[in-house]
């Protein structure tokens, strides 16, 4: 948790009323986003995201696994948070571990949606390989390097931008065989398909400071926050996922408000992560 003196906070407040923040952005504008991708070579996707003072890494990692009984035309997707201690001193012992947790469960829903599977920005069915045998399945892992504020939305991008670098081998099943026994598999070691993230939204998340809301907060402006609202949407602008945090209740039109300029928002982000992650891929073409 950051701490600053009153006379900061006046001035920090007194800047956000004046559209003026103290690192000199306008109230709904980003900090400086770098996207970096193949950053870990074992895995089948991977993306450290810098956006302005926080640093994150993600990786995908595709198994090999057997659909749910409840789901068995679905594969499956699990995310991980491991929010670093030497990212930040707060991040150790059981902060550390809420917060990974709290992080998770936010990610979780921003990528699958609801229970129905409504607003899922990962299509489980294209991750089986044979109904009810055999499928495909995503582990997600985010790391948290450095922080200084707006970490979902910092993850939610390096996600984004590691699903778009994942390559997922392709598989061949063997002749039909009995209902109670497992077909043999061949997988691929030339033959690679790239993971559709077509409908993976962003995450725009507006944090309340003072009587006005702002993006991308830095830690030292989430520090003076009534609250928080995170509003996950995709390509084509629905909404897929919403979540907030803080003690401060919002009047309804307020909430609308806010998910109007979220929409807005993410079509400027959107944008920029597409022309970011185009750019890193070209990179690590022209290295290999």
């Amino acid at each position: 948790m950051v701490g600053i003196s009153v006379g900061e906070q006046h001035f920090l407040k007194g800047g956000i009323a004046q559209d003026l923040r103290t690192d000199g952005r306008k109230r709904l504008t980003y900090r400086p986003i770098s996207v970096e991708t193949g950053v870990i070579p074992q895995a089948n996707g991977s993306a450290r995201v810098k956006i302005g003072g926080t640093d994150v890494i993600a990786s995908v990692k595709a198994e090999i696994g057997r659909p749910s009984s409840l789901q068995p035309d679905k594969g499956k997707v699990s995310v991980f948070i491991d929010c670093s201690p030497t990212a930040e001193p707060t991040f150790g012992g059981r902060g550390g571990e809420e917060l990974s947790s709290e992080l998770a469960l936010a990610l979780q829903r921003c990528l699958l949606g609801g229970k129905s599977g409504a607003g899922a920005g990962i299509n489980l069915s294209s991750l089986l390989i044979k109904e009810g045998k055999i499928c495909w399945d995503l582990y997600i892992d985010g790391l948290v390097i450095s922080s200084d504020g707006n970490l979902l939305d910092a993850l939610g991008a390096a996600m984004k931008a590691a699903l778009t670098n994942t390559a997922i081998p392709k598989v061949k099943v063997s002749a039909e065989v009995a209902d109670d026994e497992q077909p043999e598999i061949d997988i691929s070691d030339e033959e690679y398909q790239q993971f559709d993230t077509s409908s993976v939204p962003v995450i725009v998340t507006l944090t309340k400071v003072g009587a006005h809301y702002i993006v991308d907060a830095t830690a030292e402006e989430e520090s003076q926050m009534s609250s928080a609202v995170s509003i996950s949407v995709n390509r084509v602008g629905h909404i897929c996922g919403f979540t907030k945090r803080g003690g401060s209740g919002m009047d309804p039109s307020v909430i609308l408000d806010m998910i109007s300029v979220a929409k807005h928002m993410s079509e400027t982000l959107m944008n920029k992560l597409d022309s970011e992650i185009s750019a890193a891929e070209a990179c690590e073409d022209d290295e290999s």
